[in-house]
């Protein structure tokens, strides 16, 4: 859920871990390999009283900013197709095709609830998730999510599977927070700057290369002071947490 800035929309979005300090960032290192990644958005839910502004094109944005890219290869799964059966099957089956030397990467835009995803048809648990990015060879994974309550993927006993599967979790905010919604930007905050950031705006050392750390700096501060300045002093600070070299490339552009 999120917060629309111009019409007030309450949609909470506690969608992040406590604090940027959960980063744990490893010796340097780049991934040369290929990028694998789903990106779901669910903006169209059953009924009407459900449904989200803009889930879909986020999804859509950062889908395209993957198939743009020579280096990766991207799968949108929205909407109705957005099931728990076919968001697992898509993962599944495009992860299953990495190797060591490559990244994969889910983007989840939608509703949330304490320990799941809520999948168009459904609550997707985080476990279903991590089960079958544990299979796959990829050393790099990632979550990218703008959902209720993602913040609760950092249980004990989530945490301790997240470490062994050096999957990076990038959220849009911290657990006390609402994350917004902007109809000036057509996408949420947290999404536009993310898709932002992998055009090369995050690119500081002009590599052609999105590292974890360039993705954090820009995506943080940028979000951080437009719902400051821009949101009436609203607060929302992305947040990033997991066990991975500090330059882990998600973008070659």
């Amino acid at each position: 859920m999120k917060k629309t800035i111009s019409l007030m929309l309450l949609c909470v979005l506690t969608c992040a871990l406590t604090a940027q300090a959960g980063t744990r960032l490893l010796p340097t290192q780049a991934s040369g390999g290929h990028i694998y990644i789903v990106a779901v958005g669910v903006a169209d839910y059953p009924g009407t009283i459900n449904d989200l502004n803009f889930c879909d094109a986020d999804a859509r944005s950062i889908a395209q900013v993957y198939a743009n890219s020579a280096h990766a290869t991207a799968r949108l799964v929205l909407n109705q197709r957005a099931t728990i059966n076919n968001i697992l099957a898509n993962i599944s089956d495009l992860f299953s095709k990495a190797t060591e030397r490559d990244v994969i990467i889910l983007f989840f835009s939608g509703h949330g609830q304490k320990g799941a995803f809520c999948a168009y048809d459904g609550n997707l648990k985080y476990e279903r998730i991590y089960a079958i990015m544990k299979r796959s060879k990829a050393k790099t994974k990632c979550i990218f999510a703008d959902a209720c309550y993602a913040g609760k993927a950092r249980t004990n006993t989530a945490q301790r599977q997240q470490s062994a599967k050096n999957i990076m979790l990038f959220l849009s905010s911290r657990t006390n927070e609402t994350s917004l919604e902007t109809p000036g930007l057509k996408h949420g905050l947290f999404a536009y700057f993310l898709e932002k950031a992998m055009r090369g705006a995050a690119d500081i050392n002009h590599d052609r290369a999105i590292s974890a750390v360039e993705l954090f700096n820009y995506v943080s501060k940028n979000v951080a002071d437009y719902a400051r300045d821009r949101a009436g002093g609203h607060q929302q600070h992305p947040v990033m947490w997991g066990n991975f070299p500090k330059n882990m490339v998600v973008l070659r552009y």
